[in-house]
């Protein structure tokens, strides 16, 4: 007789009858409890952008940190725990400066995500030497960076899978935003239309009104590297992309957030208390 499913969830690595892992699948699921991050791939660099959730106005904006930087040429942005995030862009960062200290070159983008990976994948782990995690991390990250290969971005889930992507959108938001992407998304694309492409999106997903606080957005590009934008910079952005924008886009921008509301049929079950909010 099968176990029900309340059973084969209490342990990490007990495969159900139809071969589910329910403790991935339920960290899978906190990340649709996360900020909004978009990500966007283009011959001429890669851009990140993501939602800073301020749940009060006694919040300093500042110390709400989406977007890091991992290494010059490596930047990324994770949704989910976020406490979960710092411990996987640790990792990426000692991996990076280890790769620089024993071969003297740059680590490539992908072997970062591997990394990563393989530190998010040992929850399956046996416990002989006490260093198994009790869970999967509950949270995707997005890297953004450049190596000999060029611009490239690749996303990473709970269940340690990486894969390489043009555009890619994690979060609450993620389903709306990534149908969008798909419309928007050419490989002609450059690095300007991607930026107004990625603040387009997240102010049609983001429940509050998008402005220079809470929103962070950073580029990667072979001259600059590592470049996040400053509050002057996204408030120029954003001005300029208001002035430009059509009266149907933004019509269609309001329509849209007011469907995505808490309490709609078809917007995610928020998290619990404000506090939480800003945690994921």
């Amino acid at each position: 007789m099968f176990l029900t499913r309340s059973e084969y969830d209490r342990g990490v690595n007990t495969f159900s009858p139809e071969g589910r892992l329910f403790q991935v699948e339920y960290a899978i699921e906190a990340i649709k409890l996360g900020s909004t991050v978009i990500g966007i791939s283009t011959s001429e660099g890669v851009v990140l952008a993501a939602e800073r959730r301020i749940t009060s106005p006694l919040m300093e904006p500042t110390t709400i940190e989406k977007i890091v930087e991992v290494d010059k040429h490596i930047g990324c942005a994770g949704s989910g725990l976020m406490a979960d995030s710092r411990t996987m862009i640790d990792r990426a960062r000692a991996e990076c400066q280890n790769h620089w200290f024993i071969y003297n070159e740059k680590m490539t983008v992908e072997s970062v995500a591997q990394a990563v990976s393989n530190l998010a994948i040992q929850f399956g782990d046996s416990d002989d030497d006490g260093s198994a995690m009790s869970r999967p991390f509950g949270v995707a990250i997005l890297f953004a960076g450049i190596d000999e290969k060029g611009p490239q971005l690749f996303h990473m889930d709970p269940s340690g899978t990486f894969v390489q992507f043009d555009a890619k959108a994690i979060g609450s938001g993620s389903e709306g935003a990534q149908q969008s992407l798909q419309e928007v998304f050419h490989k002609s694309m450059t690095l300007k239309e991607a930026i107004k492409a990625t603040l387009t999106i997240l102010k049609q997903v983001m429940e509050e009104k998008l402005n220079e606080t809470n929103v962070e957005l950073m580029t990667m590009t072979p001259e600059a590297k590592f470049h996040m934008f400053s509050k002057a910079e996204l408030q120029e952005i954003l001005e300029s992309s208001e002035t430009s924008s059509p009266r149907r886009s933004r019509r269609r921008s309001s329509s849209r957030s007011s469907r995505s509301r808490p309490g709609s049929a078809s917007s995610p079950t928020p998290p619990p208390s404000a506090f939480l909010q800003a945690s994921y």
